[in-house]
């Protein structure tokens, strides 16, 4: 994994401005238990490619795990907002499965 991140750093220094590049690196500290990066990463995504909409799930279900419900909540709505302006509807889908598995009004294994 450590290789795959110093990869996507250096990808990153080609494109410093890549939304894909950024998602795939916050993913790998994700993946890796590095929750500071992680959560740097995805801060990072939400200012600078808002309308990035792959960002919002996995946002929410990393603040999940770190029992931020309410800010994981607020994730899904915003992110459920920018896939409906896109038109992603697969997005929007699993992003109100989400939102409403997390308010207590689904149950995830439905």
């Amino acid at each position: 994994m450590e290789g795959r991140i110093a990869q996507l750093q250096e990808f990153l220094k080609e494109s410093p401005n890549d939304p894909f590049l950024k998602y795939a690196l916050t993913m790998e500290y994700v993946k890796l238990g590095e929750d500071g990066q992680a959560l740097a990463g995805f801060e990072d995504l939400l200012s600078a490619h808002e309308d990035y909409v792959g960002t919002y799930y996995h946002f929410g279900k990393f603040l999940e795990s770190k029992q931020e419900q309410d800010r994981a909540i607020e994730i899904y709505e915003k992110g459920m907002q920018i896939a409906q302006q896109k038109r992603n509807f697969h997005a929007l889908g699993e992003l109100r499965n989400a939102h409403l598995a997390a308010t207590g009004l689904l149950d995830e294994d439905e």
